[in-house]
């Protein structure tokens, strides 16, 4: 991979929102380390259609040996941006749920995602420069009622990449928080909530809310919010008991809900 281009690691590239952050990334003049647990061929080849050099690990990013895996594809260059964007959801009531399914959620979310940035944050803070975007969720600010485990996880990233943040601020190091809302993704399939509400309603387009993350992190904020409704929505959850807050993801995430009037 020649060293005169500015690299950027993207997870979760192979569809969705992390597709769409790699495509800004190649657009904008970066090589590209690429990786999800799905299938990257089709990924690869479109973003190798910018001019970009493209290197693609298919792993399982809730394990340390998956992320350095994918570490090592990047060698011994500087890495200029990291795209922490490797997320599940995981749908259901808590207890109906198997439990090796809920591990995987909480360490793809949380431990792999920990992993991932304590590993590219020492080497950005060694180097005195680079930026970070982590894709949290305003999932974290709601009791997720049949989504429990995800929205948790996603109330750790949103929380943790604020404090990370602040404690790199003197370093040159940059880190934002993108917090999407409902997005046209497959997310839902994977998640087994096809048969909600939630999945049937309006969704954001990856390509927009990737553009609002990558723009915030390139102008250095800390946190954005994709969509004026999903900023309303975070907005009331401030100021709404948790308990309410619950009841009412419940009546768009419980099963079969997609199916009935209330």
């Amino acid at each position: 991979m020649p060293a005169h281009r500015p690299l950027a690691l993207v997870t979760g590239a192979s569809s969705g929102i992390g597709f769409e952050l790699a495509k800004l990334a190649a657009q904008d003049g970066h090589d590209l380390v690429v990786a999800a647990d799905t299938p990257l061929e089709e990924a690869v080849r479109e973003l190798e259609g910018f001019g970009t050099q493209v290197f693609a690990a298919h792993v399982d990013l809730s394990t340390q040996e998956g992320v350095e895996h994918f570490l090592s594809l990047a060698t011994d260059r500087r890495v200029d941006a990291l795209f922490a964007n490797a997320g599940h959801g995981l749908g259901q009531a808590f207890l109906d749920q198997a439990f090796d399914e809920i591990m995987h959620v909480v360490n793809t979310n949380i431990s792999g995602t920990l992993y991932l940035l304590h590993r590219v944050g020492r080497g950005m803070r060694e180097q005195g420069g680079g930026r970070i975007l982590v894709t949290g969720s305003i999932a974290g600010y709601q009791p997720g009622s049949y989504q429990a485990v995800y929205n948790a996880s996603k109330a750790f990233v949103d929380s943790f990449a604020l404090a990370l943040r602040d404690e790199l601020k003197e370093t040159g190091v940059t880190v934002s928080c993108l917090m999407p809302g409902v997005t046209d993704t497959d997310f839902f399939e994977r998640a087994g909530l096809l048969d909600t509400k939630m999945a049937n309603g309006k969704k954001m387009d990856p390509a927009i809310v990737a553009k609002v993350g990558y723009d915030a992190m390139m102008d250095g904020e800390a946190d954005v919010i994709a969509g004026w409704k999903n900023k309303i929505e975070a907005a009331l959850a401030n100021i709404t008991p948790g308990e309410h807050l619950a009841a009412q993801h419940g009546k768009v995430a419980r099963p079969g809900s997609a199916n009935t009037r209330h």
